[in-house]
């Protein structure tokens, strides 16, 4: 059998044109007793764990936005949400007449506040009638917000006496923000709407005024702001003057205001 397979591999490898590549081996058949063994070796290759990645830090981003806090002011004036904080209006207004010097804090002068009520004090008596806004804190407002300018347009787009956005001033019903009824008519509804809000707390409805009820909402009080935190006893310091243009100064920020036109007149 040996010899014929011998054969016919010479015999066919000529025509399978493999005669000059193909050689024959003599293969010996292990012994009998041998086991069937394949015994395959290999060197492990080892490699090297890849390098390790150093971690990638957040960015730390500030809790609030920083700037000058005013902590002459909210360090005695509490800036929280607390419902039975009697007084701190009060205290307040008699705190912000320390305003130090380069706060940024200081009252409009009369002479501002005067005109302002002369122009608008029929709008603002007939507006906040009825309201939680006594018609010398609207006027403080405004001497904050505009300096009595029916014109103004802030950067953000708020427009008017009491720079309504339009988005507040069609919450409130504006349709023209640069008329001035229109205008204080929308800036108390929101004033009011803002006291209902908070509780009858004037700081965090005036703050509310400036950075958006959801702030106060979110900081659980003023929120702080640099800007919110200077506008409140802005506002401050402008009712202390705006109440004397009333003919029986007001308290509280609630209180009714005639407004004594006649020495508004005469300019006094």
């Amino acid at each position: 059998m040996k010899r014929l397979i011998i054969c016919l591999g010479l015999t066919l490898a000529p025509q399978l044109g493999w005669a000059s590549e193909w050689t024959f081996k003599t293969v010996t058949p292990p012994a009998s007793d041998a086991t069937n063994r394949i015994n395959i070796q290999i060197t492990p290759t080892i490699v090297a764990a890849p390098p390790a990645t150093a971690p990638i830090a957040a960015p730390v981003l500030p809790s609030a936005p920083t700037g000058n806090l005013q902590p002459w002011f909210w360090d005695v004036i509490p800036p929280w949400r607390d419902h039975g904080q009697a007084g701190r209006f009060t205290e307040a207004t008699i705190h912000v007449t320390n305003a130090p010097k380069g706060s940024g804090i200081a009252a409009p002068s009369l002479q501002l506040l005067a005109k302002i009520a002369t122009d608008h004090g029929p709008a603002l008596l007939m507006q906040s009638a009825g309201t939680r806004i006594s018609p010398a804190l609207a006027l403080a407002v405004i001497a904050v917000e505009s300096a009595g300018r029916t014109d103004a347009v802030s950067p953000a787009g708020a427009q008017g006496l009491m720079q309504l956005i339009p988005a507040t001033a069609a919450r409130f019903g504006v349709e023209d923000s640069k008329i001035g009824s229109q205008n204080i008519a929308g800036g108390v509804a929101y004033l009011d709407w803002l006291m209902q809000e908070f509780d009858g707390d004037v700081l965090l409805a005036l703050a509310g005024y400036n950075a958006g009820e959801g702030a106060v909402r979110e900081h659980d009080g003023v929120p702080p702001f640099a800007e919110t935190r200077a506008y409140v006893p802005k506002v401050l310091a402008a009712w202390n003057v705006a109440r004397n243009l009333c003919i029986t100064p007001p308290e509280l920020p609630s209180d009714g205001c005639v407004f004594n036109f006649a020495d508004l007149a005469r300019g006094n």
